[in-house]
C-alpha cells in the first residue's frame, strides 16, 4: 500500500496519517482507520477533519457516544463546519436522542441552508416522533432540494408512524 510507504518515510506528517486513515475507511476496516485518525491528531490535535472523520468511523462501528465526543472536538476547533454538525446529528439519532439530533441538523442547515440531508434526517426524526406536520415540513424541504428523497421516503421505516397520513401521501405522488 502506497500510504504505508508515506507512514514509514514520514511518519510525523499528519496527513498522511489522515489520508491512511480515509483509505482504511473506504476498506471498511474502521478500527484502522480510528487509530491512523488518532496518530494524525497526535501532530496536529485541531485537525477537525481528523476528529470528524474519527467519529465517522466510530459511528460505523455502533460506537455512537465516543462518536459525539469527536465531533465536539472537532467543533470546538470548526464550529461552523456544517458536515460536523450533521454527523453528530446522526449518531444522536442512532441513539435516540431526536431532539438534540434535530438540534444538531439545525445548526447544519444554519450553515448550510441547502443542506438536504439534514432536512431528510430532520423530518425522519419527526417521523419516528409521529409528528406529521414537522416530518412533512422538512420532508418537502428535503424534496425541493433533492427530489431522490421523495422515492427515498417512500420506503424508509422512519416514516412508518405517520405513512397513512393523505399528507405524507400526497406528497410522496
Amino acid at each position: 500500500m502506497e500510504g504505508q510507504f508515506s507512514v514509514e518515510f514520514k511518519p510525523d506528517y499528519p496527513d498522511v496519517w489522515y489520508n491512511r486513515g480515509i483509505a482504511l475507511d473506504n476498506l471498511g476496516r474502521f478500527e484502522q482507520a480510528i487509530a491512523s485518525y488518532g496518530k494524525a491528531l497526535e501532530f496536529k490535535p485541531d485537525y477537525y477533519e481528523a476528529w470528524n472523520n474519527r467519529g465517522v468511523a466510530l459511528g460505523n462501528l455502533g460506537r455512537f457516544e465516543q462518536a459525539i465526543a469527536s465531533y465536539d472536538r472537532a467543533l470546538e476547533f470548526k464550529p461552523d463546519y456544517p458536515d460536523v454538525w450533521y454527523n453528530r446529528g446522526i449518531a444522536l439519532d442512532n441513539l435516540g436522542r431526536f431532539e438534540q439530533a434535530i438540534a444538531s441538523y439545525d445548526r447544519a442547515i444554519k450553515i448550510n441552508s441547502n443542506y438536504a440531508n439534514a432536512y431528510y434526517n430532520k423530518a425522519c426524526c419527526y417521523g419516528l416522533q409521529n409528528n406529521v406536520e414537522l416530518a412533512i415540513e422538512n420532508l418537502q424541504r428535503a424534496i425541493n432540494l433533492d427530489v431522490k428523497y421523495q422515492d427515498l421516503a417512500k420506503t424508509d421505516k422512519d416514516f412508518e408512524q405517520i405513512r397513512g397520513d393523505e399528507r405524507f401521501q400526497s406528497l410522496l405522488s
